[in-house]
């Protein structure tokens, strides 16, 4: 448990690549960026630039192959050779979060949402809506690269992310420390809005075409559902999140 109490780089910065992004991310006043890492490929006005905007805001910038850079932007195509770790001050592991002396009372959990639109979406609204803990697996998730960012409007950078391995390890930690989990499903007979929810409580936001797995649906202590008396079958992930989010601001309790 130390170790994933510690946490690791994954559970401190986002990483963010390609030229536009990370000078972007460099003229923040707001962001503040661990490091830049430029493909020893890298030449010409472009790396200049980059370089003499990483100088100004005071980012270390280190050289690494052009092979490298792309492993660690995990994207093939359009790192364009330059990648920077931005520090994202609420972002930390799941572990930590529920080891505090006072663990957020409200949670959400992603399990197989893979749209990256989606998964900036949902941390933008559970940002908004004063929640206290989104938890974005490492596995089975979108990756938090510049798409979650862009679709976030740039709140993923200071949203409450908490990490783990996957959602079963998040489910199996989430019950072990006494949270009842919930699972959004159209044919539970439970309303969100009627549901009694105990002091901890977390709710599971299934994929996009798979909903929310077997491994974790085996842990769900209770379906509900959110109210569509018009000729719609399901809401979009983000969407029902949204509700989500705010019936728990309705409550009073993140």
């Amino acid at each position: 448990m130390g170790d994933e109490l510690a946490g690791s780089p994954k559970d401190r910065f986002l990483t963010v690549y390609g030229r536009k992004p990370v000078l972007e991310a460099l003229g923040d006043p707001d962001l503040r960026v661990d490091k830049v890492i430029l493909a020893d490929t890298a030449r010409g006005p472009a790396a200049a630039e980059i370089q003499r905007a990483a100088k100004a805001a005071g980012v270390p910038v280190q050289r690494a192959s052009a092979h490298r850079v792309k492993v660690l932007a995990g994207n093939g195509k359009q790192d364009q050779g330059v990648l920077a770790d931005v520090v994202a001050p609420r972002m930390r592991a799941l572990a930590a979060a529920l080891d505090d002396r006072r663990p957020p009372a409200r949670l959400l959990l992603l399990d197989g949402i893979t749209t990256p639109a989606n998964v900036g979406m949902i941390l933008r609204t559970a940002t908004a809506a004063g929640l206290s803990g989104v938890i974005v697996p490492r596995r089975g998730v979108a990756a938090l690269d510049p798409m979650v960012v862009k679709s976030s409007a740039g709140v993923a950078f200071r949203a409450p992310m908490l990490r783990c391995g996957s959602a079963r390890e998040a489910a199996e930690m989430l019950v072990e420390a006494g949270y009842s989990l919930y699972a959004l499903g159209a044919s539970a007979s439970t309303s969100i809005f009627d549901v009694e929810l105990p002091q901890r409580s977390a709710f599971v936001l299934g994929g996009e075409t798979e909903g929310v797995g077997e491994a974790v649906a085996e842990l769900v202590t209770e379906w509900v559902s959110i109210p569509m008396p018009g000729d719609v079958e399901s809401l979009n992930v983000s969407a029902a999140a949204a509700v989500l989010s705010f019936e728990l601001v309705r409550r009073g309790v993140s």
